[in-house]
């Protein structure tokens, strides 16, 4: 098997360029957000106050990183 025939099979596998959409994005920071939030307020009712905190600290910090993406998704 030669260099142009490996590469050749590469680029079937990936896919050619023109298939790429720029900036898409499916939302998953804020399912995540809202899982780490689910998660806090069940360890805020179980009373481990630290696992409640921390998941509320990461959940709300991909709420963050959702705003932010998507404000950068609706300018470009």
């Amino acid at each position: 098997m030669d260099i142009t025939t490996s590469l050749g099979s590469i680029g079937t596998r990936l896919g050619s360029v023109d298939s790429v959409s720029p900036l898409q994005f499916s939302g998953d920071f804020l399912e995540l957000a809202v899982v780490f939030f689910v998660i806090a307020l069940v360890a805020a009712v179980l009373g481990a106050r630290g696992v409640a905190g921390l998941s509320m600290t990461v959940a709300k910090w991909l709420v963050i990183v959702f705003l932010v993406l998507a404000v950068i998704s609706l300018l470009l």
